[in-house]
């Protein structure tokens, strides 16, 4: 086998013979070029060293100076002997400009002209030159010297031998030998390793044994079912089997013509020209689908070309496109369970099913429904429907539009299909008399728009129809048929439900919501403490437990309340009512705000304790801010049960939280409250507000308080209603919790409009007290009220005198009402009774009741006090 080598005679001697010739070439060019590349590179070296040196020392400080020395050479000797050391150049040589040296290494020449050019340096350029020098060839360069004004005082010039930096080709030489020698062992190596494959390979065989085998690899390739190309590096038709020439029908001089000549689609003619690589890509030849597999041939060491294989798939395409069609239509029945009903909105449910369908189903998708359905009743059939859904791919479709008021007549599609509760196609529109005879020139403008077929479906609920989907084509020229139409009924059908549950939500939803609205305050009551504006919003979903009051009390007082049930539902917005009239009526009875949180903290405990809603959703408790103006005293006294505390805007429109006692919420029980009495500026802002103005799922309370301090500032000097706009503007606006915020600003009861006087517990100063009394009145333009009040303030003062206990003290307040109040030290409590024809007394009640329209008892920290109010004339 290596003596076939040798000789030549085979293809593996020559490929020998010829790797031996491309590696001796490889050698001498290898050498010969690293020789230039070392000159070069020496002659480079030696010029930019020669430049960097002359050109670091002509403008090193004090060498212009030297050249003007008395002995210029005195002083640049030395420099320039250890520059050239330091360097390593041969010569570093200062001059003057007409080229006499002042420096050179051998002193003997000091003072001969210099050898070389110089007259560019001299007009200011540099001088680089290779020269035949005493020391062998030398690359020099001369670079003027200038003094401070550009003048040239002198020139340097340097050089370096080109062999000090070079040489190193001698040294890489034995190296370039020692790697030929390598290289013609691998190439031997080689060359026998492959001639004994191709020995193995072909077993041997002789010519007619390879033509017998060729005959047969021919015969399988042109009876195989698959068509087979092959393609030269130019791009011309090398082979093409009998299947290729059928699938393709290829003229019958194909074969050495250019692909791009055969007549073959310009997409399918471009591919086999390109020789790039394809899997399984699908062209359209004449009417046939073809799939393409098309490889390059030479990738492992191969002749240029490729090979291409044709596959007819245009049965396999259909089968996979009606598969195609129906994994579509299972997709789309998924996403239906998914994406429809994701909201309880009845509108928005329709709209995520008009928007589903197109336009992976239809061009145009409307949904009609009754006008009670949306607002969450059971539809009235023979009413109008309602457009509350329409998507389309585009928007300037002839249909009705979406709000549009519809009522169809008998003879359309839409009718029929509510009236017998079943989904009817219309393939054809141009052909359906009845759909035309809903509105003769809509249905012209759709027919001229393009729409041509629809399906009307149901939206059944159990028994109920709750409306109408349609579905409209336009782009698709097929009508609509009898599996398209079954899609449309399952769609519908899962959207019903939704739309149905939604109409459910809407229904329940507006019930709490209008019992929510029904316990809380329609409107203010009249007072004159406070000028007070309030806003209440609702949250995105649910019914909350949020309520406020404005309350008037005895002396021109007023209480505001604002809390919070925990929890949202029915049970939330009832035990809320409860809570708010448990307070009225706690209100009544004058008490201080502890003690009226511990009432109700009293009762949150005992509907949490024995009571359970349908739901299992007990109420885990509430909160409660209340708060008691009073007009004359300018105090205001607040406690609160685990609510946000409250905000006081001053009239200069400073901000403050005053520090208000925390008192758990109520119904934990156990836990007394705590008040704090504030003084209060003539025009001071006390807003009061819920947790869901402040707090929110992705902010934190102390966030919204920051907030709402900002928004606050915004309104110094502004009105209440102003303040709540502000606030309310400033902070979110779609709220996840329910909102009760209350602005009141302070009023003050002057001393124009109240009097006082010290009783001494003496019967005799009865007169006195009333007479006082009666020139108040006079002085107030109230003489008509003169007789009842001297009447209301006998009866009383004296019950102080005789059954109560000093100081006994009279005040008389003229507000929207006129307020008598006779406080005493005594705890005791009077009853009004009715007394017998027998009894001597008794009837001093009777008559204050009888006189007054309000009257009653409060307790004070030092006794009580017995007021009553009579209307002003």
């Amino acid at each position: 086998m290596l003596r076939s080598a040798v000789t030549g005679r085979s293809v593996a001697g020559q490929v020998f013979l010829l790797q031996v010739v491309i590696v001796l070439l490889l050698v001498v060019s290898a050498v010969v070029a690293q020789v230039l590349q070392v000159r070069h590179d020496s002659d480079q070296e030696a010029r930019n060293r020669s430049l960097a040196v002359a050109q670091s020392f002509a403008n090193a400080p004090g060498t212009a100076a030297a050249l003007r020395a008395p002995d210029p050479t005195a002083v640049l000797q030395p420099r320039t002997e250890a520059t050239r050391k330091a360097t390593g150049v041969d010569f570093v040589v200062v001059m003057s400009t007409d080229g006499t040296r002042y420096t050179h290494p051998n002193t003997g020449r000091i003072g001969q002209q210099f050898v070389g050019t110089i007259a560019p340096a001299v007009a200011g350029g540099t001088v680089v030159e290779e020269v035949n020098g005493t020391i062998g060839p030398l690359m020099q360069v001369v670079v003027p010297v200038k003094d401070q004004a550009g003048k040239v005082v002198g020139l340097v010039a340097a050089g370096i031998t080109t062999a000090h930096v070079g040489g190193t080709a001698d040294q890489q030489l034995p190296l370039l030998l020692a790697a030929a020698a390598a290289a013609m062992a691998l190439a031997t190596a080689g060359t026998a390793l492959v001639s004994r494959r191709l020995l193995r390979q072909t077993h041997g065989l002789g010519p007619s044994e390879m033509t017998r085998m060729y005959e047969h690899h021919d015969a399988v390739l042109h009876s195989v079912r698959e068509g087979v190309l092959i393609v030269g590096g130019g791009g011309r038709l090398l082979l093409a089997n009998d299947e290729a020439q059928r699938l393709l029908d290829l003229p019958e001089d194909a074969e050495q013509r250019h692909v791009l000549e055969l007549g073959l689609d310009e997409e399918t003619a471009g591919l086999l020209a390109s020789g790039r690589v394809a899997t399984d890509e699908v062209h359209l030849v004449k009417d046939r689908l073809l799939a393409i597999n098309q490889r390059p041939t030479d990738l492992r060491g191969g002749p240029p070309g490729s090979v291409t294989t044709l596959r007819d798939s245009t049965e396999l395409r259909a089968l996979s496109g009606r598969a195609e069609v129906a994994r579509e239509r299972l997709n789309m029945l998924y996403d239906a369970g998914v994406g429809i009903g994701t909201s309880l909105d009845v509108a928005r449910t329709a709209e995520e099913l008009a928007e589903l369908a197109v336009p992976r189903f239809a061009d145009f998708v409307t949904v009609d429904l009754f006008d009670a359905v949306l607002k969450g009743e059971e539809p009235k059939p023979g009413t109008a429907l309602r457009r509350a859904a329409f998507s389309g791919i585009r928007k300037d479709a002839p249909l009705y539009p979406l709000g549009e008021r519809i009522r169809f007549v008998s003879t359309s599609p839409q009718a029929r299909s509510l009236t017998t509760g079943q989904a009817v196609v219309e393939p054809v529109l141009r052909e359906a008399p009845g759909w035309h005879a809903q509105d003769l020139r809509r249905t012209s403008e759709i027919m001229a728009y393009g729409i041509h077929s629809l399906i009307t479906v149901p939206l059944r609920a159990g028994s109920l129809v709750l409306g109408l989907a349609n579905f409209w084509r336009s782009e698709k020229p097929q009508p609509f048929d009898a599996e398209e139409l079954a899609l449309a009924e399952e769609l519908v059908a899962r959207a019903a439900v939704s739309i149905d549950n939604a109409r459910r939500y809407t229904r329940e939803h507006s019930m709490a919501v209008a019992l929510q609205r029904s316990l809380l305050p329609r409107s203010l009551p009249d007072q004159g403490a406070l000028e007070i504006a309030y806003r209440y919003l609702p949250a995105q979903s649910g019914v909350g437990g949020d309520w406020f009051d404005v309350l008037p009390l005895s002396g021109a007082r007023v209480a505001l309340v604002v809390g919070d049930v925990v929890g949202h539902g029915l049970h939330a917005a009832a035990t809320m009512g409860r809570l708010r009239t448990a307070v009225h009526n706690f209100s009544a009875l004058d008490l201080p705000p502890d003690e009226l949180l511990g009432l109700l903290d009293e009762l949150v405990g005992r509907i949490d304790q024995d009571e359970t809603p349908a739901d299992g959703a007990a109420v885990t408790g509430a909160t409660c801010l209340y708060a008691v103006y009073d007009p004359v005293s300018r105090r205001c006294t607040i406690a609160r049960a685990g609510h946000p505390p409250p905000v006081l805007v001053r009239p200069d429109g400073e901000v403050e939280f005053p520090e208000v006692p925390a008192g758990p919420p109520l119904g934990l029980g156990g836990l007394p409250f705590e008040t704090v009495d504030l003084e209060l500026p003539e025009g001071s802002s006390l807003v009061l507000y819920t947790d869901g103005l402040v707090e929110d799922r992705d902010r934190d309370i102390d966030v919204g308080l920051e907030l709402l301090r900002d928004a606050l500032r915004r309104t110094p000097g502004a009105s209440p209603e102003e303040t709540c706009r502000t606030v309310l503007d400033h902070l979110p606006a779609r709220p996840s919790d329910d909102v009760a915020l209350i602005v009141a600003r302070t009023r003050v009861l002057g001393d124009d409009r109240v009097a006082e006087w010290q009783v001494p517990s003496d019967p005799a100063a009865v007169a006195e007290v009333r007479a006082s009394v009666v020139r108040q009145l006079d002085g107030w333009g109230l003489a008509e009220l003169s007789f009842s009040t001297e009447l209301i303030l006998s009866e009383l003062v004296t019950n102080a005198i005789r059954y109560g206990r000093g100081p006994i003290g009279v005040r008389l307040l003229r507000e929207r009402t006129l307020i008598c109040e006779v406080s005493d030290g005594s705890t005791t409590s009077p009853h009004l009774r009715y007394a017998a024809s027998t009894d001597e007394g008794g009837r001093g009640l009777f008559l204050v009741a009888q006189l007054a329209d309000r009257w009653g008892t409060r307790y004070t920290p030092n006794g009580k006090i017995i007021w009553a109010e009579q209307p002003l004339p």
